[in-house]
């Protein structure tokens, strides 16, 4: 089992089978962020639902971009962002088009980052 350091909270990461766990299927996830267990958990996608034929090398794209979707929601919770923020339909830093958008861009953010020596 690996670990992460969110904020100096360490976070379990772990890879379970489709039928491992029930969350996969109950709340049609494919990976979650637990802030009260500290544990972010990952369906290995050669066995989640639909994704049984694809390519390793594109389920290793999709794992790791819901890796870092999962360790941004644990940003969130650790920062106290998670529930903590006024709106009516719902706090922004659960929204997971934000989270989704930090996800795919974090990279490229960091890359650009390092090009200009602001790290």
């Amino acid at each position: 089992m690996e670990t992460v350091s969110i904020l100096g909270t360490d976070y379990t990461i772990q890879v379970k089978k489709y039928d491992e766990d029930e969350i996969f299927a109950r709340c049609n996830f494919a990976a979650y962020c637990n802030g009260y267990t500290k544990e972010i958990v990952l369906c290995d996608m050669s066995t989640y639902k639909g994704c049984e034929h694809e390519s390793r090398a594109t389920l290793d794209v999709l794992e790791k971009q819901q890796l870092r979707h999962e360790i941004i929601h644990a940003f969130y919770i650790e920062s106290g962002l998670d529930d903590n923020c006024f709106a009516f339909d719902g706090p922004w830093a659960n929204n997971e088009e934000m989270v989704e958008w930090f996800a795919l861009q974090g990279p490229k953010i960091y890359k650009a980052w390092q090009s200009a020596g602001c790290l």
